[in-house]
Protein backbone atom coordinates (compact mmCIF):
# COMPACT_ATOMS: atom_id res chain seq x y z
CA UNK A 1 0.00 0.00 0.00
CA UNK A 2 2.80 2.79 0.72
CA UNK A 3 3.99 2.27 -2.72
CA UNK A 4 1.18 3.27 -4.17
CA UNK A 5 0.81 6.77 -2.75
CA UNK A 6 4.55 7.56 -4.18
CA UNK A 7 2.89 6.59 -7.53
CA UNK A 8 0.36 9.30 -7.15
CA UNK A 9 1.42 12.50 -8.56
CA UNK A 10 1.81 14.58 -5.71
CA UNK A 11 3.82 11.71 -4.32
CA UNK A 12 6.14 11.36 -6.43
CA UNK A 13 7.12 14.93 -6.11
CA UNK A 14 7.14 15.37 -2.38
CA UNK A 15 11.47 14.95 -2.21
CA UNK A 16 11.83 17.58 -4.81
CA UNK A 17 9.31 19.66 -2.69
CA UNK A 18 11.27 19.11 0.31
CA UNK A 19 14.53 20.02 -1.73
CA UNK A 20 12.96 23.50 -2.85
CA UNK A 21 11.45 24.30 0.21
CA UNK A 22 14.08 24.56 2.25
CA UNK A 23 16.33 26.68 -1.42
CA UNK A 24 13.62 29.12 -0.92
CA UNK A 25 14.22 29.78 2.38
CA UNK A 26 17.51 30.34 1.26
CA UNK A 27 16.52 32.94 -0.79
CA UNK A 28 14.01 34.61 1.27
CA UNK A 29 17.04 34.95 3.51
CA UNK A 30 19.31 36.37 0.51
CA UNK A 31 17.17 39.29 -0.27
CA UNK A 32 16.85 39.75 3.31
CA UNK A 33 20.59 40.89 3.03
CA UNK A 34 21.87 37.93 5.44
CA UNK A 35 23.24 36.28 2.45
CA UNK A 36 25.44 34.25 4.03
CA UNK A 37 22.80 32.31 5.99
CA UNK A 38 21.19 32.11 2.98
CA UNK A 39 23.94 30.47 0.84
CA UNK A 40 23.99 27.68 3.93
CA UNK A 41 20.39 26.37 3.43
CA UNK A 42 21.08 26.63 -0.19
CA UNK A 43 23.93 24.32 0.33
CA UNK A 44 21.97 22.40 3.22
CA UNK A 45 19.05 21.96 0.54
CA UNK A 46 21.26 20.33 -2.04
CA UNK A 47 23.15 18.22 1.01
CA UNK A 48 19.35 17.61 1.21
CA UNK A 49 18.83 16.56 -2.32
CA UNK A 50 22.15 13.92 -1.60
CA UNK A 51 20.53 12.20 0.98
CA UNK A 52 17.24 11.75 -0.49
CA UNK A 53 18.67 10.55 -3.35
CA UNK A 54 20.48 7.89 -1.40
CA UNK A 55 17.59 6.70 0.54
CA UNK A 56 14.42 7.00 -1.80
CA UNK A 57 14.07 4.43 -5.39
CA UNK A 58 14.68 5.81 -8.41
CA UNK A 59 11.19 6.03 -8.85
CA UNK A 60 10.05 7.85 -5.26
CA UNK A 61 13.39 10.44 -6.17
CA UNK A 62 11.07 12.25 -9.09
CA UNK A 63 13.00 15.61 -9.83
CA UNK A 64 15.91 15.10 -7.78
CA UNK A 65 16.48 12.17 -10.45
CA UNK A 66 19.14 13.50 -12.86
CA UNK A 67 21.52 10.94 -13.51
CA UNK A 68 22.38 7.38 -11.52
CA UNK A 69 21.80 7.24 -7.88
CA UNK A 70 25.59 7.67 -7.08
CA UNK A 71 26.71 10.13 -9.02
CA UNK A 72 23.78 12.19 -8.08
CA UNK A 73 24.32 11.88 -4.47
CA UNK A 74 28.31 13.24 -5.13
CA UNK A 75 27.55 15.95 -7.00
CA UNK A 76 24.64 17.07 -4.62
CA UNK A 77 26.98 16.43 -1.73
CA UNK A 78 30.22 17.78 -3.65
CA UNK A 79 28.21 21.18 -4.28
CA UNK A 80 26.16 21.88 -0.97
CA UNK A 81 29.43 21.34 0.75
CA UNK A 82 31.26 23.87 -1.37
CA UNK A 83 28.61 26.52 -1.35
CA UNK A 84 28.66 26.15 2.83
CA UNK A 85 32.20 26.43 2.22
CA UNK A 86 32.99 29.38 0.33
CA UNK A 87 29.86 31.06 2.46
CA UNK A 88 31.41 30.49 5.95
CA UNK A 89 35.38 31.43 4.43
CA UNK A 90 34.24 35.05 2.82
CA UNK A 91 34.97 37.50 5.06
CA UNK A 92 34.29 41.76 4.51
CA UNK A 93 32.70 42.61 1.22
CA UNK A 94 29.67 45.19 1.03
CA UNK A 95 27.35 42.33 2.21
CA UNK A 96 28.83 41.98 5.62
CA UNK A 97 27.38 42.73 8.21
Amino acid sequence: MPEQRWRSGAGKHLPFALVLGVAVLGLVRIFQYHWRQGAVLLGVSLLVAAVLRVLVTDEQAGLIKIRGRGMDAFLYSTLGIVVIAVALTITGGPLSR
